[in-house]
């Protein structure tokens, strides 16, 4: 069969064509399509921070649970609807993924009160498996040949929805108070028409022959452990590090997360393989992930608010928050410029060398921050954020690559969700940090404390030794010489040799 390739056939022993480049090439802008309207998603409502409780009739620490909820839903669903995708098919659950994006953005655009809105943006989480769901729909549908360059840039989607997603946000925010709506509407909108893309368009993959066993047992678990980590991390600030909340509720998720490992090991079919889980070049992989989700979530947390501080502060830019989006932009359609080059590194020297390279570039990024900090420009932090989202880039597309050439195709979709999942959990800790280093190194501005100019330091210093880190994980990443240069074909090689012999 001329151009035949196996990718996760329905039956062992049958061949699947590989899909004529043009419609893989096609297959490959829906699904990055998908991860833009997720990623936008995500930062729809950061211009509508300082107006929440006055749109909604609450309080600031009521409101602020519009973002947490997404965050917390987000993490359960994730690698739920990994496994999910696993047992029943990617594209199909990418579509139901999308089910509840739709449905939460209606609610929240109807929503006049902090609980409806809560409950949507809750919704809006459960559909955050749409992006690992879509990495890993790639190896079942697009040629081996084109597979590298794809995950890049479907990987570079996140970053071109938030960069997008922040001024189209704030010029809805500032055109007139009762039209954030708008954006919620545009969202579902959005939605829909990914949904519909994806049932006409997108292949269906094989059944990857996964075992038909959900288990139950562990997703409440896991749902439980994360709950209570990321509702520690993200509140503690204003709960106190020191309640008893706080460390009531990351003492639980340790608790939790041992009796839940202990489950995962005894049972037969394991939401996570914890044995897959703890192979080196999976186990490191995860670990830098982590990392890398920390460093690229700290230049997020500082850079918006040296644009925007008074300029009398002598750091601050004074932008206003249209114009803070719009210098912002080109950095996330940057991770779409450099993929192909993240790509082309990890084919020619594999992706563990592209992973330490991104982490390096994001380190180099942060280092160039820290002197810019007094007398810096508009285009000098440009300049930081087109380097670090440089870094994120090669980086993002790095680690789904490393995990799936080290897993068997059935379990594709909840490795890469995990691997998200790790990144996430890295975000969540470095909101956390950065947040106390800004809170507690500040100065006082017209009767206002602000983050002092050490304090914005700090954190540049803080997110360029994290980047190091895991620049060197990624060099610490165990890759068997054969697998060095195309991890995927290899591993793509070995599950067809397993499946013969069976």
């Amino acid at each position: 069969m001329r151009g035949a390739v196996r990718h996760g056939p329905a039956e062992p022993g049958v061949l699947v064509d590989t899909p004529p480049t043009a419609r893989a090439g096609g297959v490959v802008g829906i699904l990055a399509f998908a991860g833009i309207v997720a990623a936008i998603t995500q930062t729809l409502v950061v211009p509508l921070i300082a107006e929440l409780p006055k749109i909604l009739g609450t309080s600031s620490s009521n409101a602020s649970w519009v973002i947490t909820a997404t965050l917390l839903a987000a993490a359960v669903a994730t690698p739920v609807a990994g496994r999910l995708g696993d047992m029943f098919g990617k594209r199909r659950m990418l579509i139901a993924s999308l089910i509840p994006l739709v449905a939460g953005s209606v609610v929240c655009a109807l929503s006049s009160s902090v609980v409806p809105m809560i409950a949507g943006r809750g919704l809006q989480g459960l559909g955050m498996g749409v992006v690992p769901l879509g990495i890993s729909l790639l190896r079942d549908v697009v040629p081996a040949e084109k597979l590298g360059s794809s995950i890049a840039i479907m990987s570079a989607s996140m970053g071109v929805g938030g960069a997008l997603g922040l001024p189209f946000a704030a010029a809805i925010a500032i055109a007139e108070n009762s039209s954030w709506r708008v954006l919620f509407w545009v969202v579902a909108a959005l939605s829909l028409a990914v949904g519909a893309l994806i049932w006409f368009l997108v292949p269906a993959d094989a059944k990857s022959g996964a075992s038909q066993s959900f288990d139950v047992l562990g997703a409440v678990g896991l749902g439980i452990a994360l709950i209570c980590l990321l509702l520690g991390v993200s509140k503690g600030a204003d709960w106190g590090w020191g309640s008893g909340t706080t460390l009531g509720l990351l003492a639980a998720a340790v608790v939790v997360l041992l009796v839940w490992g202990r489950w995962e090991l005894r049972t037969k079919d394991p939401l996570v393989d914890l044995r897959v889980t703890a192979r080196p070049q999976i186990l490191l992989t995860n670990a830098a992930s982590v990392l890398i989700g920390f460093s690229m979530y700290a230049q997020s947390l500082v850079v918006p608010q040296l644009f925007q501080l008074p300029g009398g502060t002598g750091y601050g830019l004074g932008q206003s928050m249209l114009a803070m989006g719009l210098w912002m932009a080109p950095s996330g359609l940057m991770m779409m410029i450099m993929s192909p080059v993240g790509a082309k590194l990890s084919a020619a020297r594999g992706p563990k060398v592209t992973l330490a390279v991104g982490a390096l570039i994001i380190s180099l990024g942060y280092g160039l921050a820290v002197p810019m900090i007094d007398g810096g420009s508009t285009w000098s932090l440009l300049a930081v954020t087109l380097v670090c989202n440089t870094g994120v880039g090669f980086a993002y597309g790095a680690m789904p690559a490393l995990i799936m050439g080290a897993v068997p195709q059935s379990e594709t979709a909840s490795a890469n969700s995990f691997n998200t999942l790790m990144r996430s959990i890295g975000s969540s800790l470095s909101a956390a940090v950065i947040g106390v280093v800004m809170a507690q190194m500040t100065t006082d501005f017209g009767g206002h404390a602000l983050t002092s100019a050490g304090g914005f330091r700090a954190a540049m210093l803080i997110g360029c030794g994290v980047a190091l880190a895991a620049a060197v994980l990624a060099v610490l990443i165990p890759v068997r010489a054969s697998a060095r240069k195309d991890p995927l074909a290899v591993a793509t090689a070995e599950s067809e040799v397993t499946t013969a012999k069976v």
